[in-house]
């Protein structure tokens, strides 16, 4: 068994825009724009999605949304999702890169969530 819950809704955009977009999504939705640090490429959107982490990405390639899942065993939620219809696309660090049925990409990775968080909100899978 694992556990797994949505974490992250991430808007994706080319990298030469990812300050003017996090700009004006900060001013659209009222909250405060703020680098991550540790990985330098995500823009936090403080509170601009209760519960979850909003979050502007620089990519190299087209923009899109896309959703992070934390889980305590990314093998066996991968796996899960592959199950149900997803494809997997690439790996990064620790993350799993699938799409969805419908073209949209769906991250897998480990839990960043703090553990009263995800202890509350994680789904139980067999």
């Amino acid at each position: 068994m694992h556990r797994s819950r949505l974490y992250a809704l991430l808007i994706d955009t080319p990298r030469d825009e990812a300050d003017q977009a996090a700009a004006f999504w900060s001013a659209a939705l009222g909250v405060r724009a703020e680098p991550y640090a540790p990985e330098p490429q995500f823009t936090s959107l403080h509170g601009g999605l209760p519960g979850l982490v909003l979050a502007v990405q620089a990519v190299d390639d087209a923009p899109r949304f896309h959703l992070d899942i934390e889980t305590d065993d990314v093998a066996a939620e991968t796996a899960r999702l592959v199950g149900l219809g997803a494809t997997p696309v690439t790996q990064w660090q620790e993350c799993r890169v699938l799409r969805a049925p419908g073209g949209h990409l769906v991250c897998v990775l480990p839990v960043e969530s703090a553990p009263e968080v995800f202890d509350a909100e994680a789904r139980t899978w067999p």
